[in-house]
């Protein structure tokens, strides 16, 4: 059943807690238990406890009106997640979880369950690794709009980016923040086909299922160039954080699936810092995956 208003804030995963940290993301969480309760009358759900693990949507089992088994997705709504649902139909369960049902006005996705669902990140990481690689071809549709270029969200990131240092402290060498927004710029305006593209794909976004081995999960879409798409597994600590195994992944990443490792280097040091801030915190394993890349080429 659909748990009451109040019981909800009782069982909601700490690890959403961080969205505390913007009047925004606080009066999304204070939001829920009123959303939960519109999902599953709208689609007559029977609604179990959050999944403790999610971070930045609310994720929960549910029961469809036909008995089958399936997970209800409310999102934060922001610029990274605005065409999770519109990526999941063109995929169509190629690879990736099927999506079942969209609301974009309660920003709510229902989709098809994974079972059983353990993590690859919770495999050997070199197998994990092949099957990323397995994966990552199948993900690349050629798309146009709606979704965001590439290059459009790279000049956001340099745009921000010194701002969010300043806010954080200062917590790296201004040569690095740099040489991040000069490779922002660069590969941004010289890229090659573009493709759509996970650019959250890690090993903690793939899931074991029953339809196929594996599938991957929470899309942030962005049309662009392939070898941008390694960014996030050549910085994905949960399969090893050390400058070896970084460069492991780089090395492993492109040469199987042929791609410019220079370009997926400069990829990979930019969205790494881009992506090195939580709220006004610095995420220190992100800045130094971004220095062990630049120092190594």
């Amino acid at each position: 059943m659909v748990p009451p208003p109040n019981s909800l804030h009782r069982v909601l995963p700490p690890r959403l807690t961080w969205h505390r940290g913007s009047e925004a993301g606080a009066a999304w969480l204070e939001s829920l238990p009123r959303l939960v309760e519109q999902c599953a009358d709208r689609w007559s759900l029977r609604v179990g406890d959050p999944y403790p693990d999610s971070y930045v949507a609310l994720v929960l089992p549910v029961t469809t009106r036909h008995g089958g088994d399936a997970v209800l997705k409310i999102q934060y709504a922001d610029r990274e997640t605005e065409h999770e649902a519109t990526a999941l139909d063109h995929w169509n369960g190629d690879g990736a979880v099927r999506l079942l049902e969209h609301d974009a006005d309660l920003h709510a996705l229902l989709l098809e369950r994974c079972s059983p669902g353990t993590h690859l990140a919770e495999r050997d990481a070199d197998e994990a690794l092949g099957v990323l690689v397995a994966l990552l071809p199948r993900l690349w549709k050629p798309v146009g709009e709606p979704f965001m270029p590439l290059a459009r969200e790279a000049r956001h990131w340099s745009r921000h980016l010194p701002s969010r240092w300043e806010r954080a402290g200062r917590p790296f060498e201004r040569d690095l923040l740099d040489a991040a927004r000069e490779l922002m710029h660069d590969l941004g305006e010289s890229q090659g086909e573009q493709v759509l593209l996970h650019q959250d794909l890690h090993a903690d976004n793939v899931l074991a299922a029953q339809r196929e081995a594996w599938l991957v999960i929470d899309p942030k879409p962005l049309v662009g160039e392939r070898e941008f798409a390694v960014a996030p597994i050549v910085r994905a600590y949960e399969l090893g954080h050390s400058p070896d195994l970084v460069a492991h992944r780089l090395d492993r990443l492109t040469s199987e699936l042929g791609l410019d490792r220079e370009r997926a280097r400069g990829w990979a040091i930019a969205q790494t810092l881009a992506w090195a801030f939580e709220n006004d915190r610095v995420l220190p394993r992100h800045v130094e995956t971004a220095r062990w890349l630049a120092d190594r080429r």
